[in-house]
């Protein structure tokens, strides 16, 4: 790797640590010319998780862009940030079993796989949410969800 400080090419490695996931190792390099200590870090690169829109576009898989919807229907409701995260992390991880070496999913499964995990953690917040996914556009739809759900816990 070449030195950030002389540009020379000989350094060695005096450390390695992998992060907590294991999705990334942190090196402390010295270099063998000047001396100077520098930190790389080796990643794997992956094909991004492409998503197929209802009008047939393709854009990349944004978890952030999922997580703004689900924190805007969880919002002033008794649900941690910590809680979220995990609930998150849960959507991702069900969302890359499901395409395996696809690297494609309809929007639709993500929607389906948020809404069927927000059931298990604030039935009002999965409320809000399919209101927004499903597209409610009257109170009778909002009523069918909620007796809907109202059947299935009974």
């Amino acid at each position: 790797m070449r030195c950030p400080h002389c540009g020379e090419m000989d350094d060695k490695v005096l450390e390695s640590r992998q992060n907590a996931s294991g999705s990334s190792i942190r090196r402390r390099r010295e270099c063998n010319s000047c001396g100077y200590r520098f930190t790389s870090y080796e990643r794997i690169e992956d094909k991004p998780l492409m998503v197929i829109k209802r009008d047939g576009r393709r854009e990349p898989f944004d978890l952030n862009k999922l997580g703004r919807g689900i924190r805007s229907c969880t919002e002033k409701l008794k649900v941690s940030e910590s809680t979220i995260e995990q609930l998150l992390q849960s959507i991702e991880d069900s969302i890359m079993l499901k395409v395996g070496s696809k690297r494609e999913i309809a929007s639709s499964d993500i929607g389906d796989e948020a809404l069927k995990q927000l059931k298990q953690v604030d039935l009002v917040a999965y409320v809000r949410f399919a209101a927004v996914y499903k597209a409610f556009n009257d109170l009778g739809q909002f009523i069918g969800e909620i007796q809907q759900l109202g059947e299935e816990l009974s």
